[in-house]
């Protein structure tokens, strides 16, 4: 077990109070989950593999063990997504609030446009565009440039219209005046809630690093709140414990914005957490390794209770990727073998009936990328910076996901 540090473990001892904190200690002799969520547009007819159904995700799945994933050309194609199942919750939340809308509860809203302002890598963007209403545009930020390049192929890869991937600060959006109907905000935090799966986190943890979080969650907050519009759905998580970042951020949000939390409804047997801060009775949701099954994570869900929206939008944003329709290709059907070399970028041999040009490869139904036939070979044109570099590759091929 990996050594956490003395000023953490005393606070959340207090915090959790014995039950909780040794369950969760033990939580670190114990194989994390593995998890992962099906692309609903890519992935009908098919079925995981020995996989046990996520309670709070209509399509997160837990699986018996970790495969390789980076050698399975599904995961490429955009069928799946790996994600930790605590952060699945997010799911639950956007039923049950398009539930509301549907049963005409009041200030429920029809998402029109939505915004992930953290979003690097992908999991949560993902999983919102394919649990909003299909009309509605998603705008995916990350501020930091390398991140947001990893977002966009995320992105890219699970292949949903209405995308829009931007590379901006969260006063850039405040700034452009542009207004959304539902907000995430999966704020940097000190990473508490990770310690098991990353050591890098234990490393990087401090209560200076804790005090610098919140800090600046607040002001991400607040240039996010100005872009939300009345009676809009406000989502704040982070993946990390204490108060200060979590219950102390909400706190502060109600006591200074016009906001209301919504209750989200739970079932016992998921063993998720509420509120652990004394004089804080409001319905939030944390995930504790040990408890629930997956790893730590805290939300909670408001509602912007009015204000105004004056201004006229000015976007100025850098967008990196923004989804448009995929040119009408030639498709080559992939052996295992001939999909692994196409990620690893090198040139292919089409059989000889191919059309010469642009052509698109498919694994088992599902699209790859692009080559450019040139007869005696196709030229890759999978991005470069995608490419996977392992130099082993399995002999046989055991899917994650298979056809019903």
């Amino acid at each position: 077990m990996a050594q956490l540090p003395t000023e953490f473990t005393t606070y959340i001892r207090q915090l959790m109070g014995d039950d909780r904190f040794n369950r969760y200690l033990q939580s670190f002799e114990e194989e994390a989950p593995v998890s992962i969520r099906l692309n609903p547009r890519k992935s009908q007819g098919m079925e995981v593999t020995g996989g046990q159904q996520v309670p709070w995700c209509r399509n997160g799945y837990y699986l018996p063990q970790r495969p390789n994933f980076t050698m399975d050309p599904l995961l490429h194609a955009g069928c799946y997504y790996v994600q930790e199942a605590s952060s699945m919750f997010l799911d639950e939340v956007l039923r049950q609030m398009h539930n509301a809308y549907v049963n005409h509860q009041p200030s429920a809203i029809r998402p029109r446009t939505a915004l992930d302002l953290c979003a690097a890598p992908g999991g949560k963007s993902t999983l919102l565009r394919a649990a909003l209403p299909g009309d509605c545009v998603l705008y995916s930020n990350e501020p930091m440039r390398n991140r947001a390049n990893i977002l966009a192929e995320n992105i890219q890869k699970w292949g949903w219209p209405g995308c829009i991937v931007t590379n901006n600060y969260p006063v850039d959006y405040q700034k452009s005046k542009m207004r959304f109907d539902v907000i995430l905000c999966d704020v940097p935090c000190s990473g508490e809630g990770m310690f098991r799966k990353d050591e890098a986190t234990i490393r990087e943890w401090s209560p200076q690093q804790v005090e610098k979080c919140w800090r600046l969650q607040r002001e991400i907050v607040g240039a996010a709140w100005e872009c939300l519009n009345d009676d809009g759905l406000f989502i704040y998580s982070t993946c990390t414990f204490n108060t200060k970042e979590n219950e102390e951020n909400i706190r502060w949000l109600l006591e200074n914005y016009e906001a209301e939390v919504l209750p989200i409804e739970t079932q016992e047997e998921w063993h998720i957490t509420g509120s652990l801060l004394e004089g804080f009775d409001e319905p939030v949701y944390r995930f504790i390794p040990g408890i629930t099954q997956g790893e730590g994570l805290f939300m909670c869900a408001l509602r912007k209770k009015g204000g105004s929206n004056s201004g006229k939008p000015k976007p100025q944003l850098n967008i990196l990727y923004e989804y448009s329709e995929a040119q009408d290709l030639p498709h080559v059907a992939l052996s295992y073998a001939q999909a692994i070399a196409y990620l690893r970028h090198e040139a292919l041999i089409l059989p000889t009936d191919t059309p010469k040009g642009l052509v698109t490869v498919d694994f088992e139904g599902h699209p790859l990328g692009m080559v450019k036939n040139v007869g005696t070979r196709a030229n890759n044109l999978y991005p470069k910076e995608w490419k996977i570099k392992t130099t082993h590759i399995p002999t046989d091929y055991e899917p994650i996901l298979k056809r019903l």
